[in-house]
């Protein structure tokens, strides 16, 4: 996807470097060996809770209206207790020992300045909880990897959903267990479905790769991203992907919710299409993709449609176009001859008399065989002048003798 859209990156999967690997499942022993780190350091401890022990405290607390955190049981086991459930084999997992949110030694990883948010201030017990670091089958939580992984990975700036923002002291408590520095945080705005609702995963406005298949352009969907709670001030709209990364900073992010509008992305796909024609090699690009999706509009003849004509149908449909696949829809008329017997044309030429209909074609043909217009522009008037009918007429008699539409192209751009 970030190869489709035109973005690079460092390393990762596909381009190796230090850090690799780049998947989770592929990082147990890391994971596995810095929670063992962490039990030396006595900033984590063996939890032996049975899952229904763990439920029942759960409900309870909720019972009592409480925040639903563990109640540090397996803190208190000796190292005998410990020792003898390990060797009889007890499921377990490795919880992270919350520090005291009231306690001002550590009550500091409740306090940080949100690049987003501003000063943030947590006194707890949100965000304080003992939070399970390494579950029973040996697999990391997010708590543990996510901050493994932001140290080992050199991150500096963790650019994420504000629905993390209240874990942030954990994750906060546990850079301060490692001894390792502390990222500066960025919590951004979820993305919303036009309604209000959350855009997740499983709607039709949230995988990437179902703008691919509806035939977004790269640059489009990048600018349109971008701007989905970040601006750089003023009015501009349209940004090709070097000015954004000229005009990008952190100080542009918003607080408030973007939801997602399909039209406003159409608009700036019908903008970036006309900048990629205004560009002889991207125009080039466009117009072999274009080539190419002809064939679903005309099976095998779209075979015998020239590059040319292809170009020239774009520049035609200009920004009346949103996606590229839906050239013939726009032009049919370059393609094939215009079809003058639908009910749309029947209906606008009954607004010419029939006497007229026949001297504004005979005044055009004669201009065309005479070679009077060396420019195309102002020939609709010249006509309109020598048949002595009115301008409106004969200006609808060309659309439809050239395209059999009642709207589209200027006449001068179609001659």
């Amino acid at each position: 996807m970030l190869e489709w859209a035109g973005l690079s990156f460092d390393e990762g999967p596909g381009k190796a470097g230090p850090a690799g690997s780049y998947f989770q499942s592929q990082r147990g022993d890391i994971y596995r060996k810095h929670a063992q780190a962490l039990l030396e350091r006595g900033a984590a401890y063996r939890c032996f809770c049975s899952p229904q022990r763990l439920e029942a405290l759960r409900t309870d607390l909720a019972s009592q209206g409480r925040p639903p955190m563990y109640d540090r049981r397996c803190r208190h086991l000796s190292l005998r207790q410990i020792d003898e459930k390990l060797r009889a084999g007890a499921p377990h997992t490795i919880r992270l020992l919350a520090p005291n949110p009231a306690d001002p030694e550590t009550a500091n990883v409740g306090r940080f300045n949100d690049v987003v948010h501003g000063a943030m201030h947590f006194r707890g017990p949100a965000g304080f909880d003992d939070a399970v670091l390494l579950k029973s089958d040996g697999l990391p939580t997010y708590h543990l990897a996510n901050v493994v992984d932001d140290h080992l990975m050199g991150i500096t700036h963790v650019l994420r959903g504000e629905e993390w923002l209240m874990s942030t002291p954990k994750h906060r408590a546990l850079f301060s267990a490692f001894g390792w520095p502390v990222p500066q945080y960025a919590h951004l705005p979820l993305l919303m479905n036009p309604d209000g609702s959350k855009l997740s995963k499983r709607n039709r406005d949230g995988p990437v790769r179902q703008y691919i298949d509806d035939g977004y352009l790269p640059s489009a969907l990048v600018n349109y991203t971008a701007l989905l709670g970040w601006h750089p001030g003023g009015s501009q709209e349209l940004f090709t992907l070097h000015e954004l990364e000229r005009l990008f900073s952190l100080g542009g992010l918003s607080r408030s919710k973007s939801a997602v509008s399909r039209e406003r992305l159409d608009w700036l796909n019908r903008q970036h299409v006309r900048m990629h024609l205004s560009d002889p090699d991207k125009a080039a690009k466009l117009t072999r993709r274009a080539q190419l999706e002809l064939a679903d509009s005309l099976g095998e003849q779209a075979s015998s449609v020239d590059f040319s004509t292809v170009q020239t149908a774009l520049q035609l449909a200009g920004d009346r176009l949103t996606f590229t696949k839906d050239l013939y829809a726009a032009v049919p008329f370059i393609f094939a001859d215009p079809a003058l017997d639908t009910p749309a044309a029947t209906e606008a030429l009954q607004k010419v008399p029939t006497a007229n209909r026949v001297r504004i074609l005979e005044a055009a043909e004669r201009l065309i065989a005479a070679e009077q217009p060396q420019v195309w522009t102002g020939f609709a008037k010249s006509v309109a002048s020598a048949a002595q009918v009115p301008n409106r007429q004969a200006m609808l008699m060309l659309r439809f003798a050239l395209t059999g539409q009642p709207s589209g192209p200027k006449i001068p751009e179609l001659l």
